[in-house]
C-alpha cells in the first residue's frame, strides 16, 4: 500500500517541494512506469539507459525513447509542472475543479488548454480490468439534461438516459458505483449493462420496469420492488432503491454546481467516469492517494489526441469545442522571487 510522504505527497505544500520543476515531475512517472529501470521497447533490456530530458537512449540498441511515449502525457507541449498541479487539483477537493477554475488557478492563458488537461484525465480514470461489483447491487435509470417541455419518465425529452449500479454494504453502506449512457431501457440493453458490471450470482435489486424480467435467468437473483406496489401500501418509494437514488442525487448536484450544468452530451461520460472515481475513493485516508492514483492511470492510458476528445457523430449544430485561443502554457518552474512588495509604492 502506498505510504503518504515516501510515495506521494500529502498536501499541496508537499507537492510544491516534490516537484518544484519538470525533471523532478518526469522522474516521478519514470519511477511509476518503472519501478525496477526503464525498459526498451525495442531489446527489452532494462537499467542500461541513460536519461536526457525527455529522451531516454537504450545503453544497449541505442534507440531513443521518449519518457512519456505511449502514456496520455505524449507529444505534451504542457510543462509537467502544469499536469502535476492540474491533477492536484482536480483530487484535493472532493467536489472537483471546473475548467475555468482550473485556468484561473494555473494562470493559463487558454480555456482550451484547462478543458483538455481535465478531458485526458478523466479518460484515464477507468482502470483496464477493473473488478466487477458484487454482494448485492441496486439498479435503477435515471434522466441526465435540462429541462424541456414534454412527458417525464422515460418517454422525457432533451434529457439523457443513464443506468446507475451500487453495491449495498451492510448495516447501511455503500460500496462502489457505476454509471453509464444507454440508448434505451429495452431487457437487451440493461441485460448488457449488467453481464459487463455485475458479477454473476450477485442479488440484483430493481424496480418493477419490465426490462429487468428474466435477469434470474442468465445468473442474476432478482429482488424486484414495485412503486406501485409500494403506493398501494401507503410506503415512501423512496426507500425502495435509496442507493441509486443517492447517486443519481449526488451525480446532478455535483454537475450543477462544480460545473454549473454546461456539460454537453457527448462528453457526459467522461463527467460520469470521474465521478464514479471520485465516489468509490470518497474514503481515501488522503486526497494525496487519490492524486497519485490518477498518474498512475494517467502513464498506463494510451495517448489521447485533442481530435479524440471532440469527436462525435451528432450534427455540427453542437458544439463541441470549449471556447477560446490555443495556448502554450507556462512551466510553473518559477525562480525565488525577492519580495517584490518591499518595492511597491
Amino acid at each position: 500500500m502506498p505510504l503518504r510522504g515516501l510515495h506521494y505527497p500529502g498536501s499541496c505544500a508537499e507537492l510544491r517541494a516534490w516537484f518544484p520543476d519538470d525533471e523532478a515531475c518526469i522522474d516521478f512517472l519514470d519511477w511509476l512506469r518503472w519501478p525496477t529501470g526503464p525498459v526498451c521497447p525495442k531489446c527489452g533490456r532494462t537499467a542500461t539507459t541513460v536519461g536526457a530530458g525527455r529522451v531516454w537512449r537504450c545503453g544497449g540498441c541505442r534507440k531513443r525513447v521518449s519518457r512519456t511515449a505511449g502514456t496520455i502525457f505524449q507529444d505534451t507541449r504542457t510543462p509537467l509542472t502544469v499536469w502535476f498541479a492540474a491533477a492536484w487539483y482536480m483530487t484535493a477537493d472532493p467536489g472537483g475543479v471546473s475548467a475555468l477554475t482550473m485556468q484561473k488557478l494555473l494562470g493559463l492563458g487558454s480555456y482550451q488548454t484547462a478543458w483538455a488537461m481535465l478531458h485526458r484525465y478523466r479518460t484515464a480514470m477507468v482502470r483496464p480490468g477493473r473488478e466487477v461489483l458484487n454482494g448485492r447491487v441496486e439498479v435503477d435509470e435515471t434522466f441526465i439534461g435540462g429541462e424541456e417541455p414534454g412527458p417525464r419518465g422515460r418517454g422525457a425529452l432533451g434529457k439523457t438516459l443513464v443506468v446507475i449500479a451500487v453495491e449495498l454494504r451492510e448495516p447501511r453502506g455503500y460500496g462502489r458505483a457505476r454509471m453509464s449512457i444507454i440508448p434505451n431501457a429495452e431487457a437487451q440493453t440493461l441485460r448488457k449493462f449488467l453481464i459487463a458490471t455485475v458479477e454473476p450470482g450477485s442479488t440484483v435489486i430493481t424496480d418493477g420496469w419490465s426490462g429487468y424480467l428474466g435477469i434470474d435467468k442468465v445468473g442474476y437473483p432478482h429482488d424486484r420492488r414495485s412503486q406501485r406496489a409500494a403506493k398501494a401500501l401507503g410506503e415512501d418509494i423512496g426507500k425502495l432503491l435509496p442507493g441509486v437514488h443517492r447517486i443519481a442525487s449526488l451525480a446532478k448536484r455535483w454537475l450543477l454546481s462544480t460545473h454549473q450544468g454546461a456539460v454537453h452530451i457527448e462528453h457526459l461520460p467522461g463527467y460520469l467516469d470521474e465521478f464514479c472515481f471520485r465516489f468509490n475513493r470518497r474514503r481515501s485516508r488522503s486526497r494525496g492517494l487519490v492524486f497519485y492514483r490518477v498518474l498512475q492511470l494517467a502513464i498506463g492510458h494510451d495517448p489521447v489526441r485533442y481530435q479524440q476528445l471532440i469527436a462525435r457523430s451528432k450534427p455540427k449544430t453542437v458544439r463541441s469545442a470549449p471556447p477560446g485561443n490555443r495556448g502554450h502554457p507556462p512551466s510553473l518552474d518559477r525562480p525565488r522571487a525577492r519580495r517584490p512588495w518591499r518595492g511597491a509604492p
